[in-house]
């Protein structure tokens, strides 16, 4: 998916749906989609997913952030959190269409901050209501979502940055790194100023040093080469994998970015 395509989505669209990471918004959001949306004078409403593992106070803080740009709305999808708000939000950011046809949606953002869970969750049991857009590949389909509202259902789309900066976002799985140690130092330095308790807490694991910490857990799971030697890049894999399906609660706040509320 190119962001050429989205942005031919995001023109068919009424409004335009983004979803972010509750544990790093800020980095998960898609300026690039935004100032589109904006220039074509698209309504954008920013779901903030994964909201249960954040802190409420934390959340808070992104809300007076995020609302300076767009209306934005937390939930958590996979546990049903705030959906409700989500409905509203919609109805109050969509623009009123004439009776009988509805608003279209184009759900947007990177790979792995959840997008899939919410369209699922919108379209519930109309889910039998998908058919393809024409102009468009297979990928891209409109789903019935409630007499009122149609989704359009994108892929992700992937930013164009270095591959440590699409892992640490959560754009890049891994498995599919050339090499996951700078990705994984990257993190570890972040948790080890901020939060040096959860990594004792999550592997039983100390160090202060991030190279250090990937040796020691290597050790400890029993990856090690020949002669004993601790595949760091294995235990990179772990903490960047932990980090990205949410085992790692690890969140990051509006000061961290030099952002005030």
């Amino acid at each position: 998916m190119s962001l050429r395509d989205v942005k031919r989505v995001i023109a068919r669209a009424d409004v335009v749906v983004e979803v972010v990471d509750a544990r790093d918004p800020w980095a998960t959001r898609s300026p690039e989609i935004e100032r589109y949306a904006v220039r074509l004078g698209k309504p954008l409403l920013v779901v903030v997913n994964k909201s249960d593992l954040v802190p409420r106070d934390v959340l808070e803080k992104w809300r007076k952030v995020l609302e300076k740009h767009f209306p934005v709305v937390f939930i958590s999808a996979t546990k049903r959190m705030g959906t409700r708000m989500l409905w509203r939000s919609l109805r109050r950011v969509a623009p009123r269409k004439p009776r009988g046809k509805p608003v279209v949606a184009a759900v947007v953002g990177i790979p792995n901050v959840g997008k899939s869970t919410i369209i699922n969750y919108l379209k519930g049991s109309h889910s039998v209501g998908t058919s393809p857009i024409p102009g468009f590949t297979k990928s891209i389909t409109r789903l019935r979502a409630a007499g009122w509202l149609r989704v359009i259902d994108t892929p992700g789309v992937v930013p164009r940055m270095s591959q440590e900066e699409l892992a640490l976002r959560g754009a890049l799985r891994p498995e599919s790194l050339d090499d996951p140690v700078p990705a994984a130092k990257k993190l570890l330095e972040l948790i080890m100023c901020k939060k040096p308790g959860l990594l004792k807490e999550l592997y039983d694991v100390e160090a202060e040093d991030p190279v250090v910490f990937l040796e020691n857990l290597a050790r400890r799971r029993g990856l090690l080469g020949k002669g004993g030697v601790p595949l760091v890049e294995e235990a990179a894999r772990i903490v960047l994998r932990d980090w990205q399906t949410g085992k790692n609660t690890f969140y990051l706040e509006p000061e961290d970015y030099g952002l005030s509320a």
